[in-house]
């Protein structure tokens, strides 16, 4: 598996499913979250990780998204930044 199938498939265990599965998530919410996967999918590895940080950092946009996600009781990439850390590093990109 690819690491950018990696990273995908915990993103989308953590964070993607749970909204796009949801019959009550919000359109908005699943169409934001279907565009970050779109946009995910076109970047490396490397991409992939800057993107996630870029996010955590927060735009005006993304911050404001991340509320409405947490106000409709989704996960964020904020509730996984220490398991993100953690498995994609420096040293998980290395190897």
């Amino acid at each position: 598996m690819s690491k950018e199938d990696q990273i995908m498939d915990f993103l989308n265990e953590k964070i993607f499913d749970p909204i796009l599965n949801s019959p009550t998530a919000p359109r908005e919410i699943k169409e934001g979250t279907q565009r970050t996967i779109d946009y995910l999918r076109q970047r490396d590895a490397q991409g992939m990780i800057d993107y996630y940080w870029a996010c955590i950092i927060g735009s005006n946009r993304s911050i404001e998204f991340s509320r409405k996600m947490r106000a409709a009781g989704f996960p964020r990439f904020e509730d996984i930044i220490e398991e993100f850390r953690d498995r994609f590093n420096a040293e998980w990109l290395k190897s």
